[in-house]
C-alpha cells in the first residue's frame, strides 16, 4: 500500500494521499473507517490498488507530443477529462453538504459527478447549486414504486444518465463498522464510545452537526425511518435492497428511465455480455471499491477480459484504487473509456471542502498529462495497451 498513517504533511496537500491522511486526521474514526475500509480482510480492496501499482507504463522518446488532449464523449457527454466523480453514500456526513461542494468542483473541471441513492444531500438540492445536472445512481429496492420515484425525480432535473448498481443483493462484511459498532444492534456502551468519537473531532463537529444540517438521506426522506441513524440506514438495507434481481429487470428500468442507462458492478466476461445483450448503454468493471466480496478480482485485473468481451457494443468505464493521475491511464489503456474516482474525492471533501475536490481534480489532470507526454500520446482517446508494458 502507498499510504502511511504517519505520513508528514507539508504546508500543502500534494496528492491523493496527502488527502487521505488529512481526512483521517479530521474525521471521527468511525466515519473515517466506513469510508476508507473494505469488506472482510479487505484483500480485494488493496488488490485494486497494488494491481495498479504493477501495471508499467510504457516510457518512449523522440515523439512529438505538443498537444496533448483530454478531451472525451463519453455516454453522449463532453469531458475535460476522462475523470467521473463516483457514487458515494453518506459522504455528507465527512464535510458539510459534502455532495453539493463536489458536484461544483467537477462541474468546474468539466467532468460528471454521479449522485448516489443514499447521499445526505438530495439530487434537486445538488442540481440546483449547479448548472450541469448530476447523474444519478440507484440501488434496486423491494419496493419498487419507491425506486421509480427516483427515476422520476432524477429525470425530472434532467439527469442523463443512470447508473445502476448491481453489486449489492446482499451487504458484505465491513469488520472495521463492526469493530467501530457502526451497524446493526450495539449495546448503549457502544453508542457512548461512538458520541465520544463525534464530539472528540472539533473541525468535524462544527463544519457537519452544526452547519451541515439536516443530516437526514436527502433522496430516502419518505423511505428510511428516522433517517439518522447507523441504524436506522442498516434496517433499510436489510429491508429494501433486493436480491432477487436479474438481467430481465433491465426491461423495467427501461421503463422508466429514458436516458442513458449504465450497470454498476461488473467483473465477469459472461455478465458483461448479459449486460450488452439487456440493452443498457454502458457497464462500470467495479467491485464496490472492494466493500462486498472478497478475494474477488481487482478492477485492473477485470478490465481487459470485459473490454474484450463487449467493448465494440457499450461504454465501458471503471473504477477501484485510483489514486493518481497516471492510475487513469493505465485503465483507459486497458479498456475503459473513463474512470470514476471515489475515496478520492471522498477523502479531499471531508479534508479540503470544494478547493480540496478541485485541487484533487488538478493533481489527476496533471498525471494525465504527463503521463501522456512521457508516453509518447497526444490525446487519451488514443490510449490501449500499447501504452503499457
Amino acid at each position: 500500500m502507498r499510504f502511511a498513517a504517519d505520513r508528514p504533511l507539508g504546508l500543502a496537500p500534494a496528492s491523493v494521499s496527502d488527502y487521505r491522511e488529512l481526512a483521517r486526521r479530521r474525521m471521527p474514526r468511525q466515519l473515517f473507517d466506513y469510508l476508507d475500509g473494505g469488506a472482510y480482510e479487505e484483500a480485494t480492496m488493496r488488490a485494486n490498488v497494488s494491481d495498479l501499482e504493477k501495471i508499467l507504463l510504457r516510457q518512449v522518446v523522440m515523439h512529438d507530443v505538443t498537444v496533448r488532449d483530454q478531451a472525451c464523449e463519453v455516454l453522449g457527454q463532453e469531458l475535460e477529462m476522462p475523470v467521473i466523480l463516483a457514487p458515494v453514500g453518506l459522504a455528507g456526513m465527512f464535510a458539510r453538504r459534502a455532495e453539493v461542494q463536489a458536484a461544483k468542483a467537477a462541474e468546474a473541471a468539466g467532468v460528471p459527478f454521479v449522485e448516489s441513492t443514499v447521499s445526505i444531500c438530495s439530487i434537486e438540492e445538488v442540481t440546483e447549486a449547479t448548472t450541469v445536472p448530476p447523474w444519478f445512481q440507484l440501488y434496486v429496492m423491494k419496493d419498487r414504486s419507491y425506486a421509480e420515484d427516483l427515476m422520476s425525480r432524477a429525470q425530472a432535473v434532467d439527469s442523463p444518465v443512470l447508473m445502476l448498481t448491481v453489486d449489492l443483493p446482499v451487504l458484505g462484511a465491513r469488520h472495521r463498522d463492526t469493530r467501530n459498532a457502526t451497524l446493526g444492534d450495539v449495546s448503549a456502551w457502544a453508542k457512548v464510545r461512538r458520541t465520544i468519537d463525534l464530539v472528540s473531532h472539533m473541525h468535524w463537529l462544527v463544519d457537519v452537526p452544526v452547519k451541515g444540517k439536516p443530516l437526514t438521506f436527502g433522496n430516502l426522506a419518505n423511505a428510511v425511518p428516522g433517517g439518522r441513524s447507523p441504524e436506522d440506514f442498516k434496517a433499510w438495507v436489510d429491508s429494501q435492497f433486493d436480491p432477487s434481481v436479474t438481467w430481465e429487470d433491465i426491461a423495467w428500468v427501461r421503463e422508466h428511465w429514458k436516458g442513458k442507462l449504465v450497470v454498476k458492478g461488473v467483473l465477469d466476461p459472461e455478465d458483461a455480455r448479459a449486460a450488452a445483450n439487456a440493452g443498457v448503454d454502458g457497464l462500470v468493471v467495479s467491485n464496490h471499491g472492494g466493500r462486498q466480496l472478497d478475494s474477488v478480482p481487482s478492477s485492473a485485473m477485470a478490465l481487459p477480459a470485459v473490454a474484450d468481451a463487449v467493448g465494440d457494443q457499450i461504454e465501458i468505464l471503471a473504477d477501484g484504487g485510483v489514486r493518481t493521475g497516471l492510475d487513469v491511464v493505465k485503465l483507459l489503456s486497458l479498456g475503459a473509456k473513463a474512470v470514476l474516482v471515489g475515496r478520492a474525492w471522498a477523502w479531499s471533501v471531508a479534508a479540503g471542502g470544494e478547493d480540496g475536490v478541485s485541487q484533487m481534480l488538478g493533481f489527476l489532470k496533471g498525471d494525465i498529462d504527463t503521463a501522456l507526454g512521457l508516453t509518447g500520446q497526444t490525446s487519451v482517446t488514443g490510449l490501449d495497451q500499447t501504452a503499457l508494458y
